[in-house]
């Protein structure tokens, strides 16, 4: 039921209450007109199909860097616990304090307001700081040989480009002019298209006359509800966003 109340809602209903209104308006006054669809599809379906297209794919990029951030800290921990000559309980439950932060700092900075986005992203900043640390001084400093050193300052440069990416997806939305461009067109196009019901409604019988401005409306506001919900792929609103679950990760290194 939430699903279904995520594309269909107020907005909706707003919208085919008004389109229902404007057709019946044409028909009882009997101003009639056949417009062309084509202008739908050029000025509201092309423009909201690109932006959700765009969306997805931003969305999808998230997964791959998350998915970034999550392997190198997990490879870290591991060269933690394996790599050293005698790795000591403390080191370890160090590593895997430090990435359990990391991800928590990230998730909070992820799930706030963009406003918030400087004073979390020190924090996300300071906990590499703290694995940068953690890898001269406790892994180096306790005989991890050089390239093995390397090779874990290399993980944590990927975790840094992994997150610098995901934050400018979170940061950055598709194109604005047109998204607020469709957003006119999807709430308005349906009300001014009352003259091109009322002539189809002839063909109708009388009880599904008011079936296709209903039908219209709904299809294009749900086009701009899905839009809207993949638009922020960190916000936790749709089905389809990025969860970035600590515990979870947390237990894998328990594992």
């Amino acid at each position: 039921m939430d699903r279904f109340l995520q594309i269909f809602n107020l907005k909706s209903l707003v919208v085919m209450v008004l389109s229902i209104i404007s057709t019946y308006v044409c028909l009882r006054w009997d101003i009639k007109a056949d417009f062309p669809l084509t202008l739908v599809a050029t000025a509201v379906i092309f423009p909201i199909v690109f932006s959700i297209s765009g969306a997805y794919k931003r969305r999808e990029t998230a997964l791959g860097n998350y998915g970034t951030l999550k392997s190198h800290g997990l490879a870290l921990y591991y060269a933690s616990r394996d790599w050293l000559p005698e790795p000591s309980a403390a080191v370890i439950s160090r590593c895997r304090e430090l990435q359990i932060q990391l991800l928590a700092r990230t998730r909070e900075l992820f799930s706030a307001e963009v406003s918030q986005l400087r004073q979390r992203e020190d924090a996300v900043y300071a906990t590499f700081s703290e694995i940068s640390v953690y890898i001269r001084e406790q892994l180096r400093g306790n005989g991890m040989v050089a390239n093995e050193v390397s090779r874990c300052n290399q993980y944590l440069s990927k975790m840094m480009v992994a997150f610098e990416n995901t934050k400018h997806i979170y940061q950055y939305r598709t194109p604005r002019t047109l998204r607020s461009f469709s957003t006119v067109f999807i709430f308005v196009v349906p009300i001014l298209y009352g003259p091109y019901f009322a002539s189809e409604a002839v063909d109708y019988a009388t009880e599904v006359t008011y079936v296709m401005p209903a039908l219209f409306s709904l299809v294009l506001v749900s086009l701009y509800n899905i839009q809207n919900h993949l638009e922020n792929p960190f916000d936790g609103i749709g089905e389809d966003d990025v969860t970035i679950n600590v515990e979870e990760f947390g237990a894998r290194m328990d594992g």
